[in-house]
C-alpha cells in the first residue's frame, strides 16, 4: 500500500499526506529477481533433527536454527508481545494450546521471552514454491483527518455507509459513476456518514482502509472517531501514480512529482482519481474519550499494533502466525518480531508484507516512502 494516490495535494499541511501515497499509489512493485539478496546466517548448534519443509499455498517454509534469526537477542519482545496477546483473542487451532503461556509471559522479561520462544518453537524460512527467499516490505498507516457531520463550506467531500443494494449488484459502480450517474447517486443518498475537505484525503482513506476523524458535530461539538472499512465496491484497485507514468505525465511517481503535477493541473484532479475506481465503505466507531485509541481492527479480526503488525497473504502465512522480520533499506532497518494481522489487495505472495505504521503524519510519511528487501521467518509450534 504505498505511492502518490493516497494523499491530499499541494498545500503546506498536506505535506506528509503527498508523501505518503507516493508508495501507495504508483504500484510500481519490485521484482524480488533484481533485489539484493539477504547474505545466508550460519547454521549454529542444533538440538536434534530438523522437522521437515511445510508447503501452504503460495510459500514453501523451510525449516532453520534459531541462529539464522539474528536480531533475536537485540529485539525488545516486551514491545511485541501484546501484539501476540491480541491474535490470541482469536487463535488459530495450531495456537491454542500455546496461547496461555504467551499470555502468562506478558510480564516476563525479554531474556524468559526469547528463552520460551527457542523451546516452544521452530523457525522457518519462507519461500515462493519456486525457492526464492527475498521479497518486497512496503507500509501503511491510519491517518487523521478533519471532517464534518453534514456539508458546508469547504467540507463537501462525503465517505459513506454501504448502500442497500451493495450485495445485489457485483461490482457495484465504479468511482466515475458514483459521482456521475443518478443511479448511483440516489443509491447512495442518505448514505454520507461524515464530510471530508479534499477528495485526495478521501482517496488515501480508501486505499489505506481505515482513519481517524477529528469530527465537528451540527452543534460545534467536536470528537475523535474511527472510520473503519465496511466493504467495497468490488472494482479493481488501479493506482493513479502508475497511470501518471504510463500517460507520460510524469517521471517518476514520487510524492513531489504527483504533487507538482497536481498543482500545475487542478482541472485534471477528478479525471486522475477516476483512474481507480476502487471505492472502499465505511462504518463509524465511537471511541472512548481522553485515551489513545487502539489501532484499526485488521483482518484477523484484532486491533493492529504499531511497528508489531503486518499484512500477509494469507494463503502463505495464517492470520495469527508470529513472524520475524528483517529488511534494510533506504528508509529503515527492521529485524523483529511481528504479527500477521492483516491482509491487502495488493498483499500477493510468499514473501510479502505491509508493515502498519500507526496513525497520524509522522506514521503516514514512513508508510509513503517504504519499499525496500525483505525476508521472513515464521516461528511455528514444535
Amino acid at each position: 500500500m504505498n505511492t502518490f494516490l493516497l494523499m491530499r495535494w499541494p498545500s503546506a499541511r498536506a505535506a506528509w499526506l503527498l508523501a505518503a501515497i507516493v508508495g501507495s499509489l504508483a504500484g510500481c512493485s519490485m521484482s524480488p529477481r533484481q533485489q539484493t539478496p539477504w547474505p545466508e546466517a550460519k547454521p549454529g548448534p542444533q538440538a536434534g533433527p530438523m522437522p521437515s519443509v511445510i508447503t501452504q499455498a503460495q510459500s514453501r517454509w523451510v525449516p532453520v536454527p534459531w541462529s539464522h534469526i539474528t536480531g533475536l537477542d537485540n529485539d525488545d519482545l516486551q514491545e511485541a508481545w501484546p501484539a501476540w496477546q491480541q491474535s490470541c483473542l482469536r487463535p488459530a487451532p495450531a495456537w491454542k494450546t500455546l496461547c496461555p503461556e504467551v499470555s502468562q509471559l506478558a510480564n516476563a522479561s525479554a531474556a524468559a521471552q526469547r528463552q520460551w520462544l527457542r523451546q516452544k518453537l521452530q523457525a522457518y524460512r519462507v519461500e515462493s514454491l519456486d525457492q526464492r527467499s527475498e521479497g518486497l516490505l512496503t507500509s501503511y498507516y491510519e491517518p487523521v483527518l478533519n471532517a464534518s457531520r453534514q456539508p458546508r463550506a469547504g467540507y463537501n467531500v462525503p465517505l459513506y455507509a454501504p448502500p442497500a443494494s451493495l450485495a445485489q449488484r457485483k461490482p457495484w459502480y465504479t468511482r466515475q459513476e458514483m459521482e456521475t450517474t443518478s443511479a448511483a447517486r440516489a443509491a447512495l443518498r442518505g448514505k454520507e456518514l461524515v464530510y471530508l475537505a479534499d477528495p485526495v484525503d478521501a482517496m488515501v482513506l480508501h486505499i489505506q482502509g481505515s482513519g481517524l476523524v477529528n469530527l465537528t458535530e451540527p452543534d460545534g461539538r467536536q470528537r475523535l472517531v474511527r472510520m473503519a472499512y465496511a466493504g467495497t465496491n468490488e472494482q479493481p484497485y488501479k493506482s493513479i501514480g502508475r497511470w501518471l507514468l504510463d500517460q507520460g505525465l510524469i517521471r517518476d511517481a514520487s510524492w513531489p512529482g504527483i504533487k507538482d503535477w497536481i498543482a500545475r493541473n487542478p482541472s485534471r484532479v477528478n479525471e486522475l482519481l477516476w483512474q481507480n475506481p476502487r471505492v472502499v465503505f465505511f462504518k463509524e466507531e465511537a471511541l472512548p474519550p481522553g485515551i489513545t485509541p487502539p489501532g484499526p481492527k485488521g483482518a484477523q479480526g484484532v486491533p493492529l499494533t504499531a511497528g508489531r503488525s503486518i499484512a500477509v497473504d494469507r494463503s502463505s502465512i495464517p492470520y495469527g502466525t508470529p513472524v520475524w522480520l528483517r529488511s534494510q533499506g533506504p528508509v529503515t532497518s527492521l529485524d523483529k518480531l511481528v504479527l500477521a494481522q492483516d491482509t491487502g489487495t495488493a498483499i500477493v505472495g510468499a514473501v510479502r508484507a505491509d508493515y502498519y505504521a500507526g496513525s497520524g503524519a509522522a506514521a503516514g510519511e514512513l508508510a509513503g516512502r517504504m519499499k525496500q528487501p525483505l525476508q521472513l521467518w515464521v516461528l511455528w509450534p514444535k
